[in-house]
């Protein structure tokens, strides 16, 4: 038997116009759609009349419920795959059960659509030729300050999603960290009747936001910095923390990725070689 097709299908993330006429015909001919929420994504399928049955494959059940969907699909069936939301597996559940189609070698197809994130670099007005994306933001404030301070000297648009009860956080510790002038951008509710963009100075958006409150789908946009350029080198700094034996290795490793401005699984790796040569 003929295996079917796993179709990752973006659908609209506030304007219900925004679906193409590609995924509107797909998620007619599949023979179950996989969503995030089925209640959420009933609403969607009823609104275009679509009768297609639905089951869930959500972050709490992708592991188990891949294989079962993976059956279906070697039965000579095909599922749609949708998020609330968007495009799945960006930033949203999908991506272990794409990667396990394609190392069974069941074929995997896009019906392409709408991006909160490629919609914001759009319309917000801050140079996107090199951008990085990061998702969310962690939740918990030490964590959340150690990704801003990795900021301090990016040459790259940086791109997050946050939530609303923690944007007034966020931009607090970006005008603390990064400084009052910062340019940022928050893309509020995008295709929706309140969509909002408030770009300006860290501190100005900051003030904003106190002022009228947050509600909605987020996506934060934070400008390049100014480039460093260290006084030493990254083996240098290193050498320099440890050395001084004022910091544990772990903070070191911390402290000279942010002086840097780069990952510090990169600077961990440095440490490992200098270890390894004996030079620590």
């Amino acid at each position: 038997m003929t295996p079917g097709t796993l179709h990752i299908v973006a659908t609209p993330i506030g304007n219900l116009e925004d679906i193409t006429l590609r995924a509107l015909r797909i998620l007619k001919e599949v023979d179950l759609i996989a969503a995030e929420d089925t209640r959420h994504s009933r609403k969607l399928l009823n609104y275009f009349g679509i009768e297609t049955p639905l089951t869930s494959c959500h972050e709490h059940n992708e592991e188990g419920k891949a294989q079962q969907i993976i059956e279906i699909i070697r039965r000579g069936q095909s599922v749609a795959l949708i998020s609330d939301a968007g495009t799945p597996a960006i930033s949203d559940p999908g991506f272990r059960l794409v990667r396990r189609c394609r190392e069974l070698g069941i074929s995997v197809t896009a019906a392409p659509g709408v991006s909160a994130l490629v919609t914001a670099l759009s319309i917000v007005g801050l140079p996107c030729e090199n951008f990085i994306f990061s998702g969310f933001l962690p939740s918990k404030k030490m964590a959340r300050q150690a990704v801003i301070e990795t900021l301090r000297h990016r040459q790259e648009l940086s791109v997050f999603y946050e939530s609303p009860h923690r944007l007034l956080a966020t931009l607090e510790e970006i005008v603390q960290t990064l400084g009052v002038d910062r340019e940022v951008a928050v893309a509020r509710e995008l295709t929706k009747l309140h969509e909002e963009i408030m770009r300006g100075a860290a501190s100005e958006v900051l003030e904003h936001f106190r002022q009228k409150g947050v509600r909605g789908e987020i996506v934060l946009l934070v400008s390049p910095g100014q480039e460093a350029l260290p006084a030493m080198s990254l083996e240098e700094a290193l050498l320099s923390y440890e050395q001084g034996g004022e910091l544990a290795p772990k903070e070191a490793v911390k402290q000279v990725a942010a002086q840097f401005g780069i990952p510090a699984a990169e600077v961990y790796q440095e440490r490992l070689r200098l270890k390894k040569e004996g030079r620590l």
